[in-house]
């Protein structure tokens, strides 16, 4: 039986250098899919170069975390932003306002609405829905974004998970266990399987390789790995101080061994469009 894998470049529109290697990732290599960053600083470069790249899926990657501002202004989003205005830098802000009852999920709907119609408006079809640094497995969030793409018509959302050991991995997949629930409730679909945050910005050839494998030994009829790719020595990722190898991920992605491998396991590389209706559901 052959089994369904999307590569999924993630934070389209963070830079022109992270657009070009997204563009080299599907031409020349296994990326079928990518997301969109509303708020990003090249969404405009991103968005013209989609348009001239009719095969590769397009999906939203909905922020309320990082070093870009948000789209509605503080006033409008007063729990999202700290003092300056902007979002909070990393996910764990999330969490801890999460727990303190501090995001309020009108401010969430508005902002997360406003960069869907953002990306929406390139022209080009929206496939799947997820989100930066993943917030969407937190409660409040996820369930505004499984609102969302039903609004939208957007039948798929990526679904996380971690297979880490540890209360890092055990949080992600309580998490992700009543994240999925949401999305069947609203109907959304996902792959049976995932991979990418563990091994988020470290996802060099070696370590797809052994992701890969784990991933095929789970068994799953469908799958997404989610990468993180940029051109070498990008000069506008300087203030984004993640640790990521993106080079090493591009690298990876236009590897033709890569391609190989995936093929030789039994894989179609394809997109969130090829899903079925028995996708979505854990393993």
């Amino acid at each position: 039986m052959t089994r369904l894998l999307i590569v999924t470049a993630d934070d389209l529109g963070l830079t022109v250098g992270v657009n070009e290697a997204v563009r080299r990732a599907h031409v020349d290599g296994v990326v079928t899919a990518t997301s969109v960053l509303a708020v990003g600083r090249a969404f405009d470069d991103a968005a013209a170069m989609l348009r001239d790249l009719p095969a590769l899926e397009v999906g939203a990657h909905l922020a309320i975390v990082g070093e870009d501002p948000p789209l509605l202004s503080a006033r409008e989003v007063p729990t999202l932003v700290d003092a300056t205005g902007r979002f909070p830098l990393s996910y764990r802000t999330v969490v801890a306002r999460g727990l303190a009852g501090r995001i309020d999920p009108d401010d969430v709907r508005r902002e997360l609405a406003a960069q869907l119609e953002r990306v929406r408006g390139i022209g080009v079809p929206v496939t799947h829905l997820d989100t930066h640094q993943h917030t969407h497995l937190w409660p409040t969030v996820g369930k505004v974004v499984a609102e969302l793409a039903v609004a939208a018509g957007v039948a798929a959302v990526r679904l996380p998970r971690s297979h880490r050991h540890g209360p890092l991995g055990l949080g992600v997949s309580v998490l992700a266990a009543r994240t999925a629930r949401t999305l069947q409730r609203a109907g959304r679909v996902s792959p049976g399987d995932y991979a990418g945050l563990d091994e988020a910005g470290r996802l060099d050839v070696a370590r797809f390789g052994r992701t890969f494998d784990a991933v095929a030994r789970r068994g799953a009829a469908s799958v997404e790995i989610n990468a993180h790719p940029s051109v070498p020595d990008d000069p506008d990722l300087g203030p984004f101080d993640w640790s990521y190898r993106w080079a090493d991920e591009l690298a990876m992605l236009t590897d033709p061994a890569v391609r190989r491998r995936i093929e030789s396991a039994g894989y179609r590389l394809g997109g969130f469009t090829d899903l079925g209706p028995t996708d979505g559901r854990t393993t």
